[in-house]
Protein backbone atom coordinates (compact mmCIF):
# COMPACT_ATOMS: atom_id res chain seq x y z
CA UNK A 1 0.00 0.00 0.00
CA UNK A 2 2.79 2.38 0.97
CA UNK A 3 4.64 1.50 -2.26
CA UNK A 4 1.53 2.29 -4.32
CA UNK A 5 1.10 5.62 -2.56
CA UNK A 6 4.76 6.42 -3.16
CA UNK A 7 4.46 5.57 -6.85
CA UNK A 8 1.32 7.67 -7.10
CA UNK A 9 3.13 10.60 -5.51
CA UNK A 10 6.07 10.22 -7.89
CA UNK A 11 3.69 10.03 -10.85
CA UNK A 12 1.93 13.18 -9.71
CA UNK A 13 5.28 14.92 -9.33
CA UNK A 14 6.37 13.89 -12.83
CA UNK A 15 3.03 15.01 -14.25
CA UNK A 16 3.32 18.33 -12.45
CA UNK A 17 6.84 18.82 -13.74
CA UNK A 18 5.74 18.00 -17.30
CA UNK A 19 2.97 20.58 -17.14
CA UNK A 20 5.26 23.24 -15.67
CA UNK A 21 7.19 23.84 -18.87
CA UNK A 22 6.55 25.75 -22.07
CA UNK A 23 7.62 23.80 -25.15
CA UNK A 24 8.65 25.84 -28.19
CA UNK A 25 9.62 23.97 -31.36
CA UNK A 26 12.01 25.66 -33.75
CA UNK A 27 11.39 23.94 -37.08
CA UNK A 28 13.93 25.36 -39.50
CA UNK A 29 16.48 24.51 -42.18
CA UNK A 30 19.55 23.84 -40.07
CA UNK A 31 21.27 22.20 -43.05
CA UNK A 32 21.29 23.25 -46.69
CA UNK A 33 21.84 26.46 -48.66
CA UNK A 34 20.13 28.66 -46.05
CA UNK A 35 22.21 27.32 -43.15
CA UNK A 36 23.55 30.81 -42.33
CA UNK A 37 20.02 32.21 -42.16
CA UNK A 38 18.98 29.34 -39.89
CA UNK A 39 21.84 29.81 -37.44
CA UNK A 40 21.08 33.51 -37.13
CA UNK A 41 17.37 32.84 -36.63
CA UNK A 42 18.03 30.27 -33.89
CA UNK A 43 20.50 32.48 -32.03
CA UNK A 44 18.05 35.36 -32.27
CA UNK A 45 15.16 33.25 -30.96
CA UNK A 46 17.16 32.23 -27.89
CA UNK A 47 18.32 35.80 -27.28
CA UNK A 48 14.75 37.07 -27.59
CA UNK A 49 13.47 34.58 -25.03
CA UNK A 50 16.35 35.47 -22.73
CA UNK A 51 15.80 39.21 -23.08
CA UNK A 52 12.04 39.03 -22.56
CA UNK A 53 12.37 36.83 -19.45
CA UNK A 54 15.20 38.88 -17.90
CA UNK A 55 17.53 35.93 -18.28
CA UNK A 56 15.38 33.43 -16.35
CA UNK A 57 14.09 31.51 -19.40
CA UNK A 58 10.85 31.11 -17.44
CA UNK A 59 7.37 32.59 -17.81
CA UNK A 60 5.25 32.72 -14.68
CA UNK A 61 7.47 30.07 -13.11
CA UNK A 62 7.26 27.69 -16.08
CA UNK A 63 10.54 26.72 -17.73
CA UNK A 64 10.97 27.36 -21.47
CA UNK A 65 12.14 24.32 -23.41
CA UNK A 66 13.31 24.76 -27.03
CA UNK A 67 12.91 21.73 -29.31
CA UNK A 68 14.94 21.83 -32.55
CA UNK A 69 13.77 20.23 -35.79
CA UNK A 70 15.66 20.32 -39.12
CA UNK A 71 13.53 20.71 -42.26
CA UNK A 72 16.60 20.23 -44.50
CA UNK A 73 14.84 22.83 -46.69
CA UNK A 74 12.49 20.12 -47.98
CA UNK A 75 8.73 20.76 -47.83
CA UNK A 76 7.78 17.14 -47.04
CA UNK A 77 10.33 16.92 -44.24
CA UNK A 78 9.25 20.30 -42.86
CA UNK A 79 5.66 19.12 -42.73
CA UNK A 80 6.63 15.84 -41.02
CA UNK A 81 8.86 17.60 -38.50
CA UNK A 82 6.11 20.02 -37.53
CA UNK A 83 3.65 17.11 -37.14
CA UNK A 84 6.19 15.45 -34.87
CA UNK A 85 6.72 18.64 -32.88
CA UNK A 86 3.00 19.13 -32.21
CA UNK A 87 2.09 15.45 -31.91
CA UNK A 88 4.99 13.60 -30.27
CA UNK A 89 6.67 16.53 -28.49
CA UNK A 90 3.42 18.32 -27.60
CA UNK A 91 4.92 21.72 -28.49
CA UNK A 92 2.69 24.62 -27.51
CA UNK A 93 4.09 26.96 -30.18
CA UNK A 94 6.30 26.40 -33.21
CA UNK A 95 8.60 28.89 -34.96
CA UNK A 96 10.03 28.71 -38.48
CA UNK A 97 10.90 27.90 -41.18
CA UNK A 98 13.56 29.61 -43.30
CA UNK A 99 12.19 28.74 -46.75
CA UNK A 100 8.87 29.98 -48.12
CA UNK A 101 8.34 26.73 -50.01
CA UNK A 102 8.74 24.74 -46.79
CA UNK A 103 6.49 27.17 -44.91
CA UNK A 104 3.64 26.65 -47.37
CA UNK A 105 3.80 22.89 -46.71
CA UNK A 106 3.77 23.46 -42.94
CA UNK A 107 0.81 25.85 -42.68
CA UNK A 108 -1.96 23.21 -42.84
CA UNK A 109 -0.28 21.26 -40.03
CA UNK A 110 -0.78 24.14 -37.59
CA UNK A 111 -4.49 24.19 -38.45
CA UNK A 112 -4.78 20.40 -38.19
CA UNK A 113 -3.22 20.35 -34.71
CA UNK A 114 -4.79 23.68 -33.68
CA UNK A 115 -1.46 25.07 -32.50
CA UNK A 116 0.21 28.42 -33.22
CA UNK A 117 2.96 28.61 -35.84
CA UNK A 118 5.00 31.81 -35.87
CA UNK A 119 6.54 32.11 -39.33
CA UNK A 120 10.06 33.51 -39.14
CA UNK A 121 11.76 34.36 -41.48
CA UNK A 122 10.02 32.93 -44.62
CA UNK A 123 8.82 35.86 -46.74
CA UNK A 124 6.29 34.85 -49.43
CA UNK A 125 3.06 36.88 -49.36
CA UNK A 126 0.98 33.72 -49.75
CA UNK A 127 1.95 32.61 -46.22
CA UNK A 128 -0.22 35.33 -44.71
CA UNK A 129 -2.26 35.53 -47.91
CA UNK A 130 -4.11 32.85 -49.83
CA UNK A 131 -2.58 29.95 -47.84
CA UNK A 132 -3.09 31.51 -44.41
CA UNK A 133 -5.13 30.05 -41.57
CA UNK A 134 -6.00 31.47 -38.11
CA UNK A 135 -3.12 29.65 -36.37
CA UNK A 136 -0.48 31.43 -38.46
CA UNK A 137 1.34 34.55 -37.26
CA UNK A 138 4.42 36.07 -38.89
CA UNK A 139 7.09 38.20 -37.23
CA UNK A 140 9.22 38.24 -40.39
CA UNK A 141 8.52 40.76 -43.11
CA UNK A 142 6.50 39.66 -46.14
CA UNK A 143 7.16 40.18 -49.84
CA UNK A 144 4.86 43.22 -49.94
CA UNK A 145 6.78 44.94 -47.15
CA UNK A 146 10.04 44.32 -48.99
CA UNK A 147 8.48 45.41 -52.27
CA UNK A 148 6.78 48.57 -51.07
CA UNK A 149 9.84 49.73 -49.15
CA UNK A 150 12.07 49.14 -52.19
CA UNK A 151 9.55 50.83 -54.48
CA UNK A 152 9.64 53.88 -52.21
CA UNK A 153 13.44 53.85 -52.34
CA UNK A 154 13.83 53.21 -56.09
CA UNK A 155 10.69 54.45 -57.85
CA UNK A 156 9.97 57.80 -59.45
CA UNK A 157 8.98 59.50 -62.68
CA UNK A 158 11.01 58.47 -65.76
CA UNK A 159 12.39 55.42 -63.93
CA UNK A 160 12.22 52.05 -65.69
CA UNK A 161 12.92 48.82 -63.80
CA UNK A 162 13.65 45.23 -64.78
CA UNK A 163 13.64 42.40 -62.22
CA UNK A 164 15.69 39.25 -61.78
CA UNK A 165 14.45 36.68 -59.25
CA UNK A 166 14.57 33.02 -58.33
CA UNK A 167 11.83 30.88 -59.82
CA UNK A 168 9.95 29.82 -56.69
CA UNK A 169 7.49 31.31 -54.18
CA UNK A 170 9.92 33.82 -52.68
CA UNK A 171 11.00 35.22 -56.04
CA UNK A 172 7.65 35.24 -57.81
CA UNK A 173 5.73 36.66 -54.85
CA UNK A 174 8.46 39.26 -54.43
CA UNK A 175 8.26 40.43 -58.03
CA UNK A 176 4.44 40.45 -58.02
CA UNK A 177 4.40 42.60 -54.90
CA UNK A 178 7.15 44.89 -56.21
CA UNK A 179 5.33 45.36 -59.52
CA UNK A 180 2.15 46.29 -57.67
CA UNK A 181 3.99 48.69 -55.35
CA UNK A 182 5.90 50.33 -58.19
CA UNK A 183 2.69 51.45 -59.90
CA UNK A 184 2.12 54.20 -57.37
CA UNK A 185 5.58 55.72 -57.77
CA UNK A 186 5.49 56.77 -61.42
CA UNK A 187 8.05 54.11 -62.40
CA UNK A 188 7.52 51.41 -65.05
CA UNK A 189 8.39 47.70 -64.91
CA UNK A 190 9.75 46.74 -68.32
CA UNK A 191 10.89 43.12 -67.93
CA UNK A 192 10.70 40.16 -65.52
CA UNK A 193 13.35 37.45 -65.53
CA UNK A 194 13.17 34.24 -63.45
CA UNK A 195 15.95 31.66 -63.09
CA UNK A 196 16.29 28.37 -61.16
CA UNK A 197 17.56 28.71 -57.61
CA UNK A 198 20.78 26.85 -58.43
CA UNK A 199 21.70 28.98 -61.46
CA UNK A 200 25.40 29.83 -61.76
CA UNK A 201 25.59 31.19 -65.32
CA UNK A 202 23.53 34.37 -65.69
CA UNK A 203 24.75 35.33 -69.18
CA UNK A 204 21.54 34.50 -71.05
CA UNK A 205 19.30 36.07 -68.41
CA UNK A 206 21.38 39.25 -68.33
CA UNK A 207 21.38 39.53 -72.13
CA UNK A 208 17.59 39.31 -72.21
CA UNK A 209 17.38 42.03 -69.56
CA UNK A 210 19.88 44.30 -71.33
CA UNK A 211 18.10 43.85 -74.67
CA UNK A 212 14.77 44.77 -73.08
CA UNK A 213 16.27 47.91 -71.53
CA UNK A 214 18.69 49.02 -74.25
CA UNK A 215 16.41 51.42 -76.18
CA UNK A 216 14.56 52.84 -73.16
CA UNK A 217 15.22 56.46 -72.23
CA UNK A 218 15.60 57.83 -68.70
CA UNK A 219 16.81 56.21 -65.49
CA UNK A 220 17.08 52.42 -65.73
CA UNK A 221 17.51 49.94 -62.87
CA UNK A 222 17.81 46.18 -62.55
CA UNK A 223 16.25 45.13 -59.23
CA UNK A 224 17.54 41.75 -58.01
CA UNK A 225 15.52 39.63 -55.57
CA UNK A 226 17.64 36.76 -54.28
CA UNK A 227 17.92 34.48 -51.23
CA UNK A 228 20.73 32.15 -50.20
CA UNK A 229 24.03 31.53 -51.98
CA UNK A 230 24.82 32.25 -55.61
CA UNK A 231 23.68 35.89 -55.60
CA UNK A 232 24.18 37.04 -59.21
CA UNK A 233 24.92 40.69 -58.44
CA UNK A 234 28.71 40.50 -58.88
CA UNK A 235 28.50 38.38 -62.02
CA UNK A 236 26.00 40.73 -63.65
CA UNK A 237 28.00 43.77 -62.59
CA UNK A 238 31.02 42.20 -64.33
CA UNK A 239 28.97 42.24 -67.58
CA UNK A 240 29.00 46.05 -67.40
CA UNK A 241 25.29 46.90 -67.33
CA UNK A 242 26.35 50.55 -67.42
CA UNK A 243 26.94 50.08 -71.17
CA UNK A 244 23.16 50.07 -71.46
CA UNK A 245 22.65 52.76 -68.84
CA UNK A 246 21.39 50.17 -66.34
CA UNK A 247 22.12 50.47 -62.61
CA UNK A 248 21.93 47.45 -60.31
CA UNK A 249 19.67 47.75 -57.28
CA UNK A 250 18.65 45.32 -54.56
CA UNK A 251 17.28 45.11 -51.05
CA UNK A 252 19.23 44.49 -47.86
CA UNK A 253 20.83 41.17 -46.97
CA UNK A 254 23.02 39.36 -44.48
CA UNK A 255 26.54 40.66 -43.83
CA UNK A 256 28.22 37.97 -45.95
CA UNK A 257 26.11 38.98 -48.96
CA UNK A 258 26.90 42.66 -48.42
CA UNK A 259 30.47 41.99 -49.58
CA UNK A 260 29.16 42.16 -53.15
CA UNK A 261 27.65 45.58 -52.36
CA UNK A 262 31.16 46.99 -51.96
CA UNK A 263 31.43 46.95 -55.76
CA UNK A 264 28.44 49.31 -55.96
CA UNK A 265 28.97 52.37 -53.74
CA UNK A 266 25.96 54.68 -53.84
CA UNK A 267 23.52 51.87 -54.68
CA UNK A 268 20.14 52.40 -53.02
CA UNK A 269 17.43 50.07 -51.81
CA UNK A 270 15.46 49.17 -48.72
CA UNK A 271 16.46 46.79 -45.96
CA UNK A 272 14.79 44.91 -43.14
CA UNK A 273 17.70 45.32 -40.70
CA UNK A 274 21.32 46.36 -40.34
CA UNK A 275 22.67 46.41 -36.82
CA UNK A 276 23.86 50.04 -36.84
CA UNK A 277 20.57 51.52 -38.08
CA UNK A 278 17.90 51.08 -35.35
CA UNK A 279 18.33 53.22 -32.24
CA UNK A 280 16.39 51.68 -29.36
CA UNK A 281 17.11 49.82 -26.07
CA UNK A 282 16.30 46.35 -27.45
CA UNK A 283 18.74 46.71 -30.35
CA UNK A 284 21.36 48.21 -28.03
CA UNK A 285 21.11 45.09 -25.85
CA UNK A 286 21.21 42.78 -28.88
CA UNK A 287 24.28 44.40 -30.41
CA UNK A 288 26.19 44.48 -27.11
CA UNK A 289 25.26 40.92 -26.14
CA UNK A 290 25.93 39.49 -29.60
CA UNK A 291 29.44 40.99 -29.69
CA UNK A 292 30.08 39.58 -26.21
CA UNK A 293 28.79 36.07 -27.06
CA UNK A 294 29.86 35.66 -30.68
CA UNK A 295 32.52 38.34 -31.26
CA UNK A 296 30.49 39.62 -34.22
CA UNK A 297 27.50 41.89 -34.85
CA UNK A 298 23.96 40.53 -35.02
CA UNK A 299 22.78 39.95 -38.56
CA UNK A 300 19.60 40.19 -40.61
CA UNK A 301 17.84 37.12 -39.26
CA UNK A 302 19.20 37.40 -35.73
CA UNK A 303 16.95 40.43 -35.30
CA UNK A 304 14.00 38.49 -36.72
CA UNK A 305 14.53 35.53 -34.43
CA UNK A 306 14.75 37.87 -31.45
CA UNK A 307 11.49 39.57 -32.45
CA UNK A 308 9.80 36.13 -32.52
CA UNK A 309 11.19 35.19 -29.11
CA UNK A 310 9.98 38.40 -27.50
CA UNK A 311 6.56 38.05 -29.14
CA UNK A 312 6.18 34.54 -27.68
CA UNK A 313 6.92 35.71 -24.15
CA UNK A 314 4.61 38.73 -24.40
CA UNK A 315 1.79 36.61 -25.84
CA UNK A 316 2.04 33.91 -23.18
CA UNK A 317 2.09 36.50 -20.41
CA UNK A 318 -0.97 38.20 -21.88
CA UNK A 319 -2.81 34.88 -22.40
CA UNK A 320 -2.01 33.65 -18.90
CA UNK A 321 -0.15 30.58 -20.16
CA UNK A 322 0.69 28.52 -23.23
CA UNK A 323 -1.83 25.68 -22.87
CA UNK A 324 -4.91 27.40 -24.33
CA UNK A 325 -4.30 28.04 -28.03
CA UNK A 326 -7.45 30.11 -28.48
CA UNK A 327 -6.39 32.38 -25.59
CA UNK A 328 -2.95 32.71 -27.22
CA UNK A 329 -4.48 33.69 -30.56
CA UNK A 330 -6.70 36.26 -28.86
CA UNK A 331 -3.67 37.66 -27.04
CA UNK A 332 -1.60 37.87 -30.21
CA UNK A 333 -4.17 39.59 -32.44
CA UNK A 334 -3.26 43.27 -32.41
CA UNK A 335 -0.35 42.64 -30.02
CA UNK A 336 2.30 45.37 -30.04
CA UNK A 337 5.75 44.65 -28.67
CA UNK A 338 9.27 46.09 -28.77
CA UNK A 339 11.94 44.48 -30.96
CA UNK A 340 15.44 45.33 -32.26
CA UNK A 341 13.62 47.16 -35.07
CA UNK A 342 11.41 49.13 -32.69
CA UNK A 343 7.68 48.54 -32.28
CA UNK A 344 5.99 45.71 -34.16
CA UNK A 345 2.27 44.91 -34.28
CA UNK A 346 0.41 41.76 -35.34
CA UNK A 347 -2.26 43.01 -37.72
CA UNK A 348 -5.58 41.45 -36.57
CA UNK A 349 -6.80 40.64 -40.10
CA UNK A 350 -3.93 38.34 -41.18
CA UNK A 351 -1.53 38.24 -38.22
CA UNK A 352 1.27 39.81 -40.30
CA UNK A 353 3.70 41.85 -38.21
CA UNK A 354 3.64 45.50 -39.23
CA UNK A 355 7.13 46.98 -38.90
CA UNK A 356 9.57 49.69 -39.93
CA UNK A 357 11.79 49.28 -43.00
CA UNK A 358 14.90 51.28 -43.90
CA UNK A 359 15.85 53.13 -47.10
CA UNK A 360 19.64 52.81 -47.42
CA UNK A 361 22.51 53.94 -49.59
CA UNK A 362 25.65 51.79 -49.87
CA UNK A 363 28.81 53.37 -48.51
CA UNK A 364 32.43 52.19 -48.32
CA UNK A 365 33.83 52.47 -44.80
CA UNK A 366 37.29 51.78 -43.38
CA UNK A 367 37.60 48.49 -41.52
CA UNK A 368 34.57 46.84 -43.17
CA UNK A 369 34.94 44.38 -46.02
CA UNK A 370 31.40 44.95 -47.27
CA UNK A 371 29.26 47.78 -48.60
CA UNK A 372 27.63 49.40 -45.58
CA UNK A 373 23.89 50.15 -45.87
CA UNK A 374 23.75 53.67 -44.43
CA UNK A 375 20.33 54.97 -43.44
CA UNK A 376 18.69 57.46 -45.77
CA UNK A 377 15.43 57.42 -43.84
CA UNK A 378 13.11 55.16 -41.89
CA UNK A 379 9.97 53.99 -43.67
CA UNK A 380 7.43 53.65 -40.88
CA UNK A 381 4.70 51.03 -40.77
CA UNK A 382 2.11 53.79 -41.18
CA UNK A 383 3.73 54.84 -44.50
CA UNK A 384 3.32 51.42 -46.14
CA UNK A 385 -0.11 50.28 -47.25
CA UNK A 386 0.52 46.55 -47.01
CA UNK A 387 -2.32 44.68 -48.76
CA UNK A 388 -4.40 42.19 -46.79
CA UNK A 389 -4.29 39.14 -49.06
CA UNK A 390 -6.04 36.40 -47.05
CA UNK A 391 -9.61 37.44 -47.88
Amino acid sequence: MLRMLALTAVGALISSTAIAEIRIAHVYGKTGPFEAYAAQSHNGLKLGLEYATDGTMEINGEKIVIIEKDTQLKPDIGRAQLEEAYGDDDAHIAVGPVSSGVALAMLPVAEEYERVLIVEPAVADSITGENWNPYIFRTGRNSSQDAIANAVALGGENVTVATLAQDYAFGRDGVAAFKEALEGTGATLAHEEYVPTDTTDFTAAAERIFNAMAEIEGEKKLFIIWAGGGNPMSKINAMEPGRFGVEIATGGNILAALKAYKELPGMEGATYYYYEIPKNPVNDWLVKTHFERFDSPPDFFTAGGMAAGIAIVEAIKKAGGAEDTEALIAAMKGLTWETPKGTMMFRPEDHQAMQTMYHFRTEIQDGKDYGVPVLVREIGMDEMEIPVRNQ
